[in-house]
Parts: structure tokens; C-alpha cells; sequence
């Protein structure tokens, strides 16, 4: 039965990929990273924190991805990608920005996606933590009106805590998860209109 499973559950990857023109390394690559970046956004929905654990295991794995499927030339793509995330990260952390689970986590990405991705995630996530955070302003416009929602941004800048109820109210790993879905479903659909603008000449 155990190897029955396996059988179906190999068949099944192989038929996604040839139904979409992909190769063994995006699908691995997707699979990866999806299951990294909702493990990640639900345990700092839960825990506001993202363990080291995680985010270890994610940047070595990532190594081997990059490795094993690009040589040399994967793991300077993992670097480039290491850099930006945890570099980024690790100045808005020396700010007071972020947590130091948010720098791993970006750091890990990295590994996975590269230079370029990485950044386009870190572009997105940010826009979408403005979005978010002025949807809330919006919030408290509507439900306590202008006065009190101005007196308790106020309070909440004069005593430094701000950035820190901003994490707790916006989990980060929840926009850059969000970001990493949405810069690999696109990714995905240039490959297959590449693949099927080939395959039509």
C-alpha cells in the first residue's frame, strides 16, 4: 500500500508538471516555498514568533535546492537572495523594525528565491503592510471616529511602542507570505506563456 501511495503521489507531480510545461526544480521550488511561508505566517499568527528551528532548517535546505539543481551558480544565486533578505531585514531589526524572526525568515527566502524574487517580495510586502496599516487607520476612523483614533496613534508614537503593536496587529510573516505566493504565481504563468509561445512556433 506504502508504495502504492508513492506511486500515485509521484505520478501525480509528474502529470502537474507536464500539464504546465515545468521543470522538476520550479516544482519542487513551489512546493517548498509554500509549505515554508504558511508554516512560518501561522505560527506568528499564534505565537508572534517564528522559530529558529524553521528558519535554520528552511536556509539549509535551500542550499541543498540551490545545489542540487544549479551547481556553483545556485548557491551564488542563494547568497544574492540571503544578502537582500537579511540584509534589508537586519537594518529595519537595528531600528527597532522588526523582530529577529523576520530577519531569518527573509534571510531563508532568500536562499530559496534568489536576488531578484527576494526583492520583488520585499517591495511587495512592504506596500502591503502600508495597505494594511492604513486599512486599520481606516478602521478606527469608522468605528471610533477621528478624535480618538488620532489620540491613540499619538500615544502609541510618543511612547515608542508603535512599531511593536504594529507587529503584533500584522503578523509580518502573513505579507510576506502573501508576497512570495503572488511573485511565484506569477513567475509560474511567465513560464508557461514562454513554454506555450514556444511549443506554437
Amino acid at each position: 500500500a506504502h508504495g502504492f501511495y508513492q506511486y500515485v503521489h509521484f505520478d501525480f507531480c509528474r502529470r502537474i508538471r507536464n500539464m504546465y510545461n515545468l521543470e522538476t526544480s520550479a516544482v519542487v521550488l513551489a512546493i517548498a516555498v509554500g509549505t515554508y511561508t504558511l508554516v512560518a505566517a501561522a505560527w506568528d499568527v499564534r505565537f508572534s514568533r517564528i522559530p529558529n528551528w524553521l528558519n535554520v532548517t528552511a536556509l539549509l535546505l535551500g542550499l541543498v535546492y540551490q545545489c542540487g539543481f544549479h551547481g556553483w551558480a545556485g548557491l551564488g544565486m542563494a547568497g544574492g537572495g540571503f544578502a537582500i533578505g537579511f540584509g534589508t531585514l537586519f537594518a529595519l531589526w537595528l531600528t527597532g523594525g522588526g523582530g529577529a524572526g523576520d530577519v531569518k525568515l527573509l534571510g531563508a527566502l532568500g536562499a530559496w528565491l534568489g536576488f531578484q524574487s527576494t526583492l520583488y517580495v520585499i517591495v511587495i510586502t512592504t506596500l502591503l503592510v502600508g495597505l494594511l496599516q492604513l486599512g486599520r487607520i481606516v478602521l478606527g476612523l469608522v468605528k471610533h471616529g477621528y478624535s480618538r483614533t488620532r489620540r491613540r496613534l499619538s500615544s502609541k508614537l510618543a511612547d515608542g511602542t508603535r512599531k511593536q503593536n504594529i507587529k503584533r496587529t500584522v503578523p509580518f510573516a502573513v505579507p510576506v507570505a502573501l508576497a512570495t505566493w503572488l511573485v511565484g504565481a506569477l513567475s509560474i504563468l511567465q513560464s508557461i506563456a514562454a513554454a506555450s509561445a514556444q511549443a506554437s512556433t
